[in-house]
């Protein structure tokens, strides 16, 4: 948003200077960017008259111009435009003059053979705006101008302001003045309103067609007939340029001042070329049109368009149509000021790639009862420099605005902010604001203006109040330099232990989003529904994730892909249930691919399997301090894990809360995925699930032991009932001596003949080796006695013959 400080006096009367102002701007919130003067380096720049032309002799683009800059002797200038022709006023750089977009200095130039003294400018050299395309044409009115600056030297410079999207309200130079007054910069300025007085009555019917989704909730106009279109007066040229806008013609220079003065965008139709009259509608698709920046555009269902009997004359709020655009012999007007849902506005320029100033203040929130006030300053300045007759005002309405109430508890501020100001300040502020006020018992019950949509709930009248008050009196309170106490709660550490504990046995941490393909979720989001995102960074990433492998295992295809075989992966992160809070939970999950031992020539290589992942499942959580004793594992999961190979683990028999999946995934997953890998298994560790263990934290450190003496591979099968688990055996075995058995795997589970029915055949390797000697026969057969009695006594297994 660009002002001057001349222009802001308009609103605002005060004694203090420029320098005051850009502080106190800054300190309100209303960050000042840049500061300059326009005309500082423009001076040289002048009207000109292209008196003749001829083409380039060495150059068929080019053209040789004599143009008429005010002196005496006319200026030969080699121009490239289309539009350069004769009688053409357009505005013209000496050598010596700085162009201000490319800020390169003109010199005298030999271009093929020709001298060219300066150069004629479009309205993109001058940032007047993108048009590129030719250089720049001026009304035939500035004929009289010729040879003088173009630019109006300013003793004012430009302030830009960077306002943030939730400040509509100063997008208009008023709607500044009103904040600086309440920071105590001056005194706010009463403007009295010319209000329209006619007997006139509006002959265009206008009508808001209702419908789902209806763009537009209010379309204010009036008529004014018999204008003359003419040059804008100086005084409104001045404003315009000082702010770095270029002056058109009265109608369209007026509605472009009354926007920047009180932020109230408006529109003027040449009511001659309005069929019938006005209906503002959704776009059909396929409808077409040519704006004013003579482009075309193809129109998508539900766009708001107005339009009359013969199509559409404009998108509403965004830019009008140049079937319906006013031009100097313009006779009568149609003058709009609507208010359109900001959220349509924002929808249709996104899809259009249109960016107008109109649009830029619509999307945002324009002031919906400004209606009337921008009909009646337009009007009345169009009366005044075009003449004519202005007709009643028309308002016409799908939807009726009221303005929010909030009570607000003035004890509040203090929780908040940290210092503290009366309430009698309070509510000196929120009344310069635009607030409303009424005192009742201990609240503050304050109807907020119509200007300020971004004011919802009792903390948005806090900022408003410390930001007027001043940052500067909050008070800076250095943080204690001693730690007495540990940063992290318990929750914190095992989040951090588990994610060290799972990185230990070897598996790669991954980072992804916490959104995901649709078609990869859809394999493991088991009951949940699928929770779209309404605006996702890109198609292929389009819901949030109902588990992680959803994520995982796309990644590891692609890394299976480039070549890596045996890839081990884990991710600790959120999974979505649902949209709505506390629909979230940790998760601790991670997968296993391809084979153990490849290529080695100590262990024979083999597949991995579903033991491989319960074993770093089970060792994780002993890690973490849970009672492995306690466990309990039974083999409901959910359908994305081979049924006959996984497991569902919970930290005791009472089945609390499910601590942990894991196992094979799914065949059918792998085949349609298709990934390329021998085997693939998983585990999911529920993080919110796991009660704080009672042990303390203790980080594995990997020892190795290295014996010098002689190991003894042994294989047991025992036979047991169906209901016992594997894993007892391998504790049972465990618990025999930890020093000497080590490297227990279950290398084979059958049942069928020779086996008893309801029972089955589980068989052990174990690795017996001493750190002290080497064990004789006799030291083996004991140690091999006393695993076999240990394994009969706990699980009431039987060795098998």
């Amino acid at each position: 948003m660009k002002i001057t400080f001349d222009w802001l006096k308009d609103h605002l009367e005060t004694n203090l200077q420029e320098k005051n102002l850009l502080e106190q701007l800054t300190n309100i919130g209303l960050e000042v960017e840049s500061v300059e003067n326009p005309t500082k380096d423009n001076e040289l720049f002048k009207i000109a008259k292209i008196i003749k032309t001829e083409k380039h002799p060495n150059a068929d683009r080019l053209k040789v111009c004599d143009v008429n800059v005010g002196e005496k002797d006319l200026k030969k200038v080699v121009c490239g435009a289309k539009n350069a022709k004769e009688g053409l006023i357009t505005i013209y750089a000496p050598p010596g003059a700085i162009i201000p977009k490319t800020n390169t200095k003109l010199v005298v130039a030999n271009i093929r053979g020709i001298t060219s003294y300066g150069m004629l400018c479009s309205e993109a050299e001058l940032n007047l705006s993108d048009e590129s395309d030719g250089i720049t044409e001026l009304p035939k009115s500035n004929e009289k101008n010729v040879g003088k600056s173009y630019f109006i030297k300013s003793k004012s410079n430009i302030i830009d302001l960077s306002i943030t999207p939730n400040r509509p309200d100063c997008l208009g130079v008023r709607g500044i003045a009103r904040d600086l007054v309440a920071s105590g910069f001056g005194k706010l300025k009463e403007i009295k309103e010319k209000k329209i007085k006619s007997k006139i009555k509006q002959t265009l019917n206008v009508k808001i067609k209702k419908e789902k989704k209806q763009g537009c909730l209010a379309f204010g106009s009036c008529l004014i007939t018999n204008v003359k279109n003419t040059e804008s007066p100086q005084w409104l040229k001045d404003k315009l340029v000082s702010v770095g806008q270029k002056p058109i013609s009265a109608i369209v220079d007026i509605t472009n001042y009354v926007m920047l003065d009180i932020n109230r965008p408006l529109h003027a139709y040449d009511a001659d070329k309005i069929e019938k009259g006005i209906i503002v509608r959704n776009s059909k698709v396929g409808e077409e049109f040519t704006a004013l920046d003579n482009r075309n555009y193809k129109l998508e269902n539900g766009m708001c368009v107005i339009s009359d009997h013969k199509g559409v004359l404009g998108l509403g709020g965004i830019i009008g149509g140049t079937r319906s655009g006013t031009e100097l012999d313009t006779k009568n007007i149609l003058l709009e000021s609507a208010y359109f849902e900001p959220r349509s506005i924002r929808k249709t320029a996104k899809r259009l790639n249109i960016d107008t100033d109109a649009k830029f203040r619509f999307e945002r929130g324009i002031d919906p009862l400004s209606i009337e006030v921008g009909l009646n300053k337009a009007a009345s300045l169009i009366k005044e420099i075009c003449g004519g007759e202005i007709s009643k005002i028309d308002i016409q309405k799908v939807q009726t605005y009221k303005n929010n109430t909030i009570k607000f508890d003035p004890n509040l501020f203090e929780k908040v902010s940290g210092f503290k100001i009366s309430t009698k300040e309070m509510l000196k502020i929120l009344n310069y604001l635009g607030f409303k006020s009424k005192k009742e018992k201990k609240y503050l019950k304050l109807l907020v203006p119509s200007w300020r949509p971004d004011i919802s709930q009792q903390v948005d009248i806090v900022e408003e109040l410390v930001r007027i008050s001043g940052y500067d009196k909050i008070k800076t309170i250095n943080p204690i330099k001693e730690r007495i106490k540990s940063t992290l709660t318990q929750s914190q550490k095992l989040f951090h232990f588990i994610q060290r504990s799972i990185a230990s046995k070897g598996y790669l941490e991954a980072i992804t989003w916490s959104f995901t393909d649709g078609k990869f979720n859809n394999y493991f989001k088991g009951k949940n529904n699928e929770i779209k995102i309404i605006n996702p960074i890109s198609s292929e990433l389009g819901v949030l994730r109902n588990s992680i492998f959803s994520n995982l295992i796309m990644y590891m295809s692609k890394n299976i892909d480039r070549g890596f075989k045996d890839i081990s992966i884990f991710e600790i992160g959120p999974i979505f249930t649902g949209s709505n809070p506390g629909e979230q939970h940790l998760i601790a999950c991670g997968l296993l691919s391809g084979k153990k031992s490849r290529l080695s020539w100590i262990e024979k290589e083999r597949t991995v399997d579903v033991f491989d992942v319960k074993r770093d499942v089970v060792q994780t959580l002993v890690e973490a301090g849970y009672n492995s004793d306690k466990f309990f594992i039974d083999k409901e999961t959910p359908n994305y894990y081979h049924p006959g190979k996984s497991g569902r683990l919970f930290l005791n028999k009472e089945k609390d809360k499910i601590a942990a999946y894991f196992g094979e995934i799914h065949p059918n997953i792998l085949n349609n995925i298709d990934i390329k890998t021998e085997s693939l298994v998983g585990f999911e560790i529920f993080i919110d699930n796991l009660k704080l263990p009672k042990k303390k934290l203790n980080d594995q450190k990997t020892r190795f032991v290295i014996s010098d003496y002689q190991k003894s591979e042994r294989d047991f099968a025992f036979i047991v009932n169906k209901n016992v688990n594997a894993q007892d055996l391998i504790n049972a075995v465990s618990s025999v001596d930890q020093n000497l058995v080590s490297n227990i795997k279950i290398f084979d589970v059958y049942e069928g003949d020779n086996i008893p029915k309801n029972q089955k055949s589980i068989a052990i390797s174990l690795t017996i080796q001493s750190s002290k000697k080497t064990l004789n026969d006799s030291d083996l057969e004991r140690i091999n006695k006393s695993i076999i009695e240990t394994v009969e006594n706990k699980t009431g297994a039987k060795i098998r013959s």
